[in-house]
């Protein structure tokens, strides 16, 4: 007798959505663990370097449009997507923005304390620095975690091209903090780790 597969079953358990602010907030927090833990006090792994080398060594004339989108991940860039937002009658996204931003770079200088990794200029010999030296220690880049917590928000709430160009910026500005020599990329990793599991964690208080 043949077996007959009947439609309309459950299919099982659905694949965890990164819409769902408690997949982020973990993914957020094991990246931020994890980044921290491979940190490892004035030591750069080999992998680590050579990354940090394949970006840090690009052509200088890639400056202007790298320091353009560092912008991005600035807290002045803050203020300004919330209001941004708030004029286009987002007024939901704009706090989201102005609370996710402003924490996530509160946070990112006491990780830093806690953490305590210098800049590659310090690590590293042959660094090439481009714009204005970086002050203070390394991991994680704010910049980084600024970028992914407006980021997320963005991609959330909005449709279209707004979610592409959000998606793009998080990269964008990780690297250009490497190329610019102010971060090494597990400062990048542990700073994006961080913004996401602040917007999450925002998320799931607005919830309650």
């Amino acid at each position: 007798m043949r077996s007959v597969r009947r439609r309309g079953h459950a299919r099982g358990p659905r694949a965890p959505r990164l819409s769902d602010p408690r997949v982020r907030l973990a993914l957020g927090a094991a990246g931020l663990l994890l980044s921290g833990w491979a940190v490892d006090g004035d030591r750069v792994g080999p992998g680590e370097t050579r990354l940090f080398r394949l970006v840090n060594d690009l052509p200088d004339w890639l400056f202007p449009p790298a320091w353009i989108v560092m912008q991005l991940g600035t807290l002045g860039a803050v203020p300004a997507a919330a209001g941004a937002a708030r004029l286009a009658g987002e007024h939901r996204l704009a706090r989201r923005l102005l609370v996710g931003g402003s924490v996530t770079w509160v946070l990112a200088r006491l990780v830093k304390r806690v953490i305590r990794r210098e800049r590659p200029a310090a690590l590293l010999p042959d660094t090439r620095h481009r714009g204005q030296d970086a002050a203070g220690l390394g991991y994680v880049s704010g910049h980084a975690g600024v970028a992914a917590a407006l980021a997320v928000a963005v991609i959330l709430q909005l449709r279209g091209p707004y979610r592409w160009a959000a998606a793009a910026a998080v990269p964008l500005v990780g690297l250009s903090r490497v190329y610019t020599g102010a971060h090494l990329p597990l400062d990048v990793v542990g700073g994006a780790s961080l913004g996401v599991a602040v917007e999450a964690a925002a998320a799931l208080r607005r919830d309650r």
